[in-house]
């Protein structure tokens, strides 16, 4: 086979798996995993609470002590805030179990529910405070009826500030699992139309390919048609090895190419001419695989099929500041501007235009031109994506 290419050789390392995250060594990483803080701090939503709730409460119960020496109200004023510290954290842990219940209602429910909750607990926390104050800071003093309710104020608002923080901080961890969600979604639906795409390549290089031994068959050139199904078995291999959505080096990518042309060379011997430029630059580059088999195939259908002669088919790979321009081109007499999915199939330069577009969104080019050689050539701009890359 013809070539002007590089080595494609590299050395053999494992790769890193794209899902996997480095972990940093770092002198504090044994005590955060101690206390469970070596996580996002949402992602177990439990821990997060009960972290939360004694947190706040502790420093309710430090800030309203330091209140109360700083106004001289002595020693009894820590056993009047460690009741209401205890109050208050008991009465939010039933309102978080009531509030369990009342996110899932509808939003007016929600609202009306845990507004009277909030009331209720505010009542009895007002009672409590009322109720210890008389008791432990002004013993001959003895409240009735309303006057139960002096602090009621300032409890609904200690109350109302930790509901709103409490579907504040559950409505997030809502929405960030419903984005998770349709990014896990999307992720998926953009995979089964990689794999489609991809999948559509196989039965139409196999027609033809299994074509061409039903004829060397017929014509009992029994060596050539074995010789044709073993690297028929070699390309299949090697193809099936690699995931649908998988992205290969521009060193795997040509490597599949030679199998492909070792097939078809069995068809056109020296009537089929191609030729490798990759710049070593290009070779670990990442792109989908078997992007460019469908373009060497229509080459070979449109420049090489029809001429008595044959044609060079050239790829050519280069480095262009963030991206890599790939190159399929022929010396045909240019039919293949009209090269399009073919009817039987529906594979062709639209499925390569759909692969890019789900593979790299806008930041891609698609271009194809009437070439120096007469013929047609298929330009491909993609990001450079290196294959060290983690």
């Amino acid at each position: 086979m013809a070539t002007d290419s590089v080595a494609l050789t590299q050395p053999d390392r494992p790769e890193r798996r794209r899902s996997e995250t480095p972990r940093v060594n770092s002198p504090a990483r044994p005590i955060l995993e101690g206390v469970g803080l070596d996580a996002p701090f949402f992602q177990d939503k439990n821990r997060a609470f009960w972290f939360l709730q004694g947190f706040g409460w502790s420093g309710y119960f430090i800030l309203r002590s330091l209140s109360g020496f700083a106004n001289s109200m002595g020693a009894m004023w820590l056993v009047h805030t460690a009741l209401l510290t205890a109050t208050g954290y008991s009465l939010t842990l039933l309102m978080g179990a009531l509030f369990r219940r009342l996110i899932k209602m509808r939003v007016i429910w929600t609202a009306v529910l845990s507004l009277i909750a909030v009331v209720l607990a505010s009542t009895i926390f007002s009672v409590i405070e009322t109720w210890s104050y008389a008791t432990f800071l002004k013993p001959d003093s003895r409240p009735m009826g309303f006057e139960y309710l002096g602090a009621i104020l300032l409890n609904f608002s200690l109350l109302a500030a930790w509901t709103a923080l409490y579907y504040g901080i559950n409505y997030y961890i809502l929405l960030e699992e419903q984005i998770h969600q349709r990014e896990r979604l999307e992720s998926q639906a953009s995979s089964a139309q990689l794999a489609m795409l991809r999948y559509q390549l196989n039965p139409h290089f196999l027609f033809n390919t299994l074509n061409s031994i039903s004829t060397l068959v017929l014509l009992k050139q029994t060596e050539r048609a074995n010789a044709m199904l073993a690297r028929l078995s070699s390309f299949l291999r090697y193809t099936l090895a690699n995931e649908s959505t998988a992205k290969v080096t521009l060193a795997q990518e040509v490597e599949t190419l030679k199998l492909y042309l070792e097939i078809e060379k069995m068809r056109f011997e020296d009537r089929l001419r191609p030729h490798f430029k990759i710049e070593s630059e290009t070779i670990g580059a990442r792109l989908p695989s078997l992007l460019l088999q469908p373009l060497i195939e229509n080459a070979i259908k449109y420049a090489v099929t029809p001429s008595e002669v044959g044609a060079d088919i050239w790829l050519t790979a280069r480095r262009e500041a963030q991206s890599v321009r790939i190159e399929v081109a022929d010396n045909g007499n240019g039919e293949g501007a009209d090269l399009a999915a073919t009817p039987s199939t529906g594979v062709g330069l639209a499925n390569i235009r759909e692969r890019l577009a789900q593979a790299y969104g806008n930041s891609h080019a698609f271009t194809t031109r009437k070439n120096e050689h007469g013929g047609f050539s298929v330009v491909v701009e993609i990001p450079y994506e290196s294959g060290d890359k983690d």
